[in-house]
């Protein structure tokens, strides 16, 4: 095996009609033109703490500066003992796939091994030079040399940087690995920088999970999915009001759950081993909502062949849900305020008055203080109601509760209709997050369970969701879609699926999909899939 040598006077031709070079600029000093490259490295790494988005960035400006052919940077996986190309210059993504190395295999390999640098004049007289991307097949071997230097925190190697150039007697070598060594130093402060300041980012997360999960053990009932900080504020008041006689009032969009509220009132106070009943005054007719609500007698009308008890009676020690209050009547506003005053009434037909302990959760979707200044509803009924608001959040606005939510309604739907679902795909998941929910939970709910009886292998794709979050999610506008959208769609959730089995390894998921390298790389670009998200 052929050492890897350090050059004497070996370097690399200069391009012709490129940009000024460290080698080949004739204005200022070869070390002023280092600093200025340094310089703008080092803005670049100082601009985000991503920085992934800046590596690119630093390997253009080498190629611009450095007459660079080719550039990347590897990192070292310590779990799987992998070298793999993090980011790179000039070369495609089936090569940039390709580049992958064990500890001390290689060039790369090597330099990752001994944290030392390693140079080759021709990469055609080293036989350690194994160009696993395939990259060089189009060139002339002879031609190029190859840098390659090491990242290193501390001691510990994490990775290296390696370049391409046209080989050349005129310019030294040596020169550019003591340049590529500034640059790697640079880098690797920044990605130490950037642990401790990720360190310290998991640290106060991980001290605002506790309190979280303190907070939701604390105070979230049973029955309610979500951990979102709006729903916290919401099971706060829960806790606050469930044990108290105070009459509540529930207000939100259509949808977001509000009696499930009412119930964790009612089942998590003293009440709870007495009767629930709900009535939803906007399904009622006008007609029927009296005898509904207080009951009737014997005879009071045809067809009262019997008395009959109303749900106030029916809750009598436990709780009355009135929902949909907006669309009461207003002549049955009047009734019912005098039963909240006195908790008394007589059924329809009848003359004894019957009085009932029963504590008043109402709930609505309408904007109940409009109502009043339009003259729809009583002023005095809204305040003896309004005692203790809880305003329940839409679903737009608990983004972080989506899944969890569709996680729960996966089981309870996969259950019902016997079916064995595994998971949820990336596209889903990106859908069901960027739609608005005019619905709510009920919508999710709705969505989910379609989703459920169509999917046939298991897993829930884009195709399986609504067509209104099909269309929001192609069109990108909430506007109609062409079928080469959609088609388009489907193909990218296939490509994006097969990737994350196979954990970003384009040649593996070609082979499953039966098709080329060529053609997913060129479908991973037209649709600007990012490998990495699958590799960690």
């Amino acid at each position: 095996m052929t050492a890897i040598q350090s050059p004497g006077r070996d370097g690399a031709r200069p391009a012709q009609d490129t940009p000024p070079s460290i080698h080949n600029d004739k204005n200022g000093s070869r070390e002023m033109r280092e600093l200025t490259l340094l310089y703008e490295i080092s803005s670049a790494l100082n601009g985000t703490l991503d920085l992934r988005t800046v590596l690119d960035q630093v390997l253009a400006m080498m190629a611009e500066r450095m007459d660079m052919l080719r550039g990347t940077f590897t990192i070292l996986n310590r779990k799987t003992g992998e070298i793999v190309i993090e980011e790179a210059y000039g070369l495609t993504p089936e090569e940039r796939a390709k580049g992958r190395y064990s500890v001390g295999e290689g060039v790369t390999g090597r330099v990752v091994e001994t944290g030392l640098p390693a140079v080759v004049p021709r990469i055609s007289d080293e036989p350690m030079f194994l160009d696993r991307t395939g990259s060089r097949k189009q060139l002339d071997k002879q031609d190029i040399a190859f840098i390659c230097v090491p990242i290193k925190t501390g001691n510990e190697v994490i990775g290296a940087l390696s370049v391409d150039r046209l080989f050349n007697e005129t310019i030294s070598l040596e020169e550019d690995v003591r340049l590529l060594t500034i640059i790697s130093s640079i880098i690797a402060q920044a990605v130490r920088l950037r642990q401790l300041a990720q360190e310290e980012l998991d640290r106060l997360r991980e001290e605002n999970r506790r309190l979280h999960d303190e907070l939701k053990t604390a105070n979230r009932p049973d029955s309610i999915i979500g951990n979102a900080r709006a729903m916290l504020e919401v099971y706060s008041l829960i806790e606050r009001v469930r044990d108290t006689k105070t009459t509540v009032m529930i207000l939100g969009e259509s949808g977001v759950g509000k009696e499930k509220v009412a119930q964790a009132i009612h089942y998590g106070s003293n009440r709870a081993d007495r009767p629930f009943v709900a009535v939803n005054c906007a399904a009622l007719p006008e007609s029927l909502i009296e005898s509904e609500l207080f009951g009737y007698e014997r005879g009071a009308f045809t067809g009262a062949v019997a008395a009959r008890k109303g749900r106030f009676e029916m809750a009598d020690g436990g709780t009355l849900f009135l929902d949909e209050l907006g669309d009461l009547p207003y002549m049955m506003q009047i009734k019912l305020l005098r039963v909240i005053q006195e908790r008394a009434f007589e059924r329809i037909g009848g003359t004894v008055t019957i009085t009932v302990d029963v504590r008043i959760i109402a709930a609505t979707n309408r904007d109940l203080e409009a109502l009043v200044q339009e003259g729809k509803f009583r002023e005095d009924l809204f305040y003896r109601l309004n005692v203790f608001p809880i305003v329940v959040p839409p679903l737009r606005e608990r983004k972080s509760d989506i899944m969890l939510l569709a996680d729960h309604f996966i089981e309870k739907y996969a259950a019902h209709h016997g079916k064995t679902v595994a998971r949820i795909s990336t596209p889903a998941i990106d859908m069901l997050m960027s739609y608005h929910w005019p619905g709510n939970v009920r919508e999710l709910e709705n969505c989910i369970e379609r989703a459920v009886i169509l999917t046939s292998d298991g897993v829930i794709h884009s195709y399986h969701l609504p067509p209104s979050l099909q269309t929001a999610g192609a069109a990108g506008n909430g506007g109609m879609s062409t079928l080469k959208d959609m088609v388009s769609t489907i193909e990218k959730e296939i490509i994006v699926e097969e990737l994350k089995r196979s954990q970003g390894n384009m040649s593996k998921a070609a082979r499953a999909l039966g098709i080329t390298e060529r053609i997913i790389g060129l479908r991973v670009e037209k649709f600007g899939i990012d490998l990495k998200r699958f590799k960690e």
